[in-house]
């Protein structure tokens, strides 16, 4: 005798498919969207700048268009984050365009961090600025991923796309410590990086008095002042006179000192070198601190 027949269970096409109606069908997928729902990465480190690169970038855009898909994620307040895609985007508008292509993905913070930063730490020309709070960026989402727990190592991670050590890194990392005013003159070339480095552990009002002395009086910051204020700073020592007598040290002529010669042949012997001058003062301060 033939056994019945078990009921038999009627499912969807979408399930004998595999296809998950919870999952936004726009992810992984390239499609168009509107420019004004293109937002940029929260505190992306990369300038975009309308330049001849850019020109080229939007000329290309206009006889070709977008070639290379911009990559987002969803947001939740609506539209999409740009991961990778923001001098694209900017080109597309200098192009007339509307729209860009994209492609969807939904990534965490800290995954799209890393993306965003290797997607763009290798590319021509980076300013020192970018490098360092690209790689401070990158280096705390890595942490976030307990990628290492070593923070060497994690700084080798950080740089590998670069191809820069993780000494390189940590040095980029420091920058984020300038003034703003500072860290610009480190990008156009006038301050360099080990030189700012060092400047880098001075307190913001030390960094001051160096920013004024550097923009009033047409000094330049060398590696061994650098070090010098960085080691005054740090026994307590660094005035605002210091930091002048220090920048002027290339000066052999005290008569380019900024402090008036007949004041430093009032109180100083005509054959007082510099380096003496500065001694003296200090200890003069120090015997005031006391008093006070």
């Amino acid at each position: 005798m033939r056994k019945p027949m078990k009921e038999i269970q009627l499912t969807s096409y979408d399930e004998l498919l595999g296809i998950d109606e919870t999952v936004d069908s726009r992810m992984d997928k390239v499609i168009e969207v509107p420019l004004t729902d293109l937002y940029s990465f929260q505190n992306h480190p990369f300038k975009v700048l309308d330049d001849e690169k850019m020109e080229e970038t939007a000329e290309s855009i206009r006889n070709y268009g977008v070639l290379n898909p911009g990559l987002v994620r969803p947001r939740v307040e609506g539209g999409y984050e740009l991961v990778a895609g923001h001098r694209r985007k900017r080109g597309c508008e200098l192009a007339g365009k509307n729209t860009m292509p994209v492609l969807v993905r939904n990534y965490t913070d800290d995954e799209a961090v890393v993306i965003m930063v290797d997607s763009n730490i290798q590319r021509e020309h980076i300013l020192p600025s970018e490098k360092a709070f690209a790689y401070k960026m990158k280096m705390e989402a890595l942490k976030h991923q307990g990628k290492s727990t070593d923070g060497t190592d994690t700084a080798e991670l950080v740089g590998k796309e670069a191809g820069d050590s993780g000494r390189k890194v940590q040095r980029y990392i420091r920058l984020t410590k300038l003034l703003p005013e500072l860290l610009e003159l480190v990008d156009a070339g006038k301050i360099k990086i080990l030189p700012a480095v060092s400047l880098s552990y001075l307190p913001d009002e030390e960094q001051l008095w160096v920013l004024n002395c550097i923009t009033e009086k047409s000094v330049t910051v060398s590696g061994t002042m650098a070090d010098a204020l960085k080691k005054h700073s740090a026994e307590g020592k660094l005035t605002e006179l210091a930091v002048e007598l220090i920048l002027h040290e290339d000066k052999k002529d005290m008569e380019k000192v900024t402090l008036p010669r007949t004041k430093i042949n009032q109180y100083f012997p005509k054959e007082y070198s510099r380096q003496q001058i500065e001694q003296v003062i200090f200890e003069l301060l120090e015997g005031w601190k006391k008093r006070h």
